[in-house]
């Protein structure tokens, strides 16, 4: 299966609109609130067979005997982690995230530490879940719940600045068309054979075209997709 083709089953892209200008929003109930709408990209590490499944750690995530966990390790390096860095270090917007890989990142940085335990901590973060009752142990926090494309169109036109997916497959599979604007993928040269995958097996087709491209020195490519 083409690769473009699979991501968009997936991303369910949003039509290319420039990039709105990004403003931090106040404290203070009184200023006005944010109107335009601003930018969500998805970023994930996947194998050449689309496996999205506990990248980072053996025992990340083992649903369904998962025993592959880790695998995305041995291709870090500091092209890859200047990437993210440009992606995840912006002073404003936030991440948007499915409950399970906010626990689990959440708690696995502030277990060990490292230069994206501050980071991560400070950044806002919104949680997309499908019990109200979800506690969120981690600051800076937002719980969605409910109708979960209705929030993230909500959160789109007033977060105050661009919102960064990471993980979250069931979260990033129901959203329709018309909210993600760009997919980076870490395409990892592994094939697993097993393991959940970013895209569901549907007849929903949507053309990318392919804005950057860039191989790091262990052999991953850093794909970026916007809509065609």
């Amino acid at each position: 299966m083409d690769v473009a083709v699979a991501v968009a089953r997936s991303c369910r892209l949003a039509t290319p609109k420039p990039r709105a200008e990004i403003w931090l929003r106040s404290a203070d109930p009184a200023d006005p609130p944010v109107i335009d709408p601003e930018y969500l990209s998805d970023t994930n590490h996947i194998t050449v067979d689309m496996v999205m499944q506990t990248p980072g750690r053996p025992d990340e995530d083992t649903r369904g005997r998962f025993s592959h966990g880790g695998w995305a390790i041995p291709g870090n390096d500091q092209v890859m982690g200047q990437a993210l860095a440009e992606r995840l270090g912006k002073p404003r917007g936030g991440l948007l995230l499915g409950r399970r890989s906010y626990e689990d990142m959440l708690a696995s940085w502030n277990a060990q530490g490292g230069p994206y335990k501050g980071a991560l901590n400070a950044a806002s973060k919104y949680v997309a879940s499908t019990r109200p009752a979800t506690r969120l142990d981690w600051p800076n926090s937002t719980l969605l719940h409910g109708d979960i494309p209705a929030a993230v169109a909500d959160l789109k036109q007033n977060s105050g600045g661009d919102l960064v997916i990471m993980g979250s497959g069931r979260l990033i599979r129901p959203l329709p068309d018309g909210l993600i604007d760009e997919c980076l993928l870490m395409i990892h040269p592994v094939v697993l054979g097993s393991g959940q995958r970013l895209f569901d097996h549907d007849d929903h087709v949507a053309k990318l075209r392919l804005v950057g491209s860039t191989a790091t020195t262990t052999g991953v490519i850093l794909a970026t997709y916007q809509p065609a």
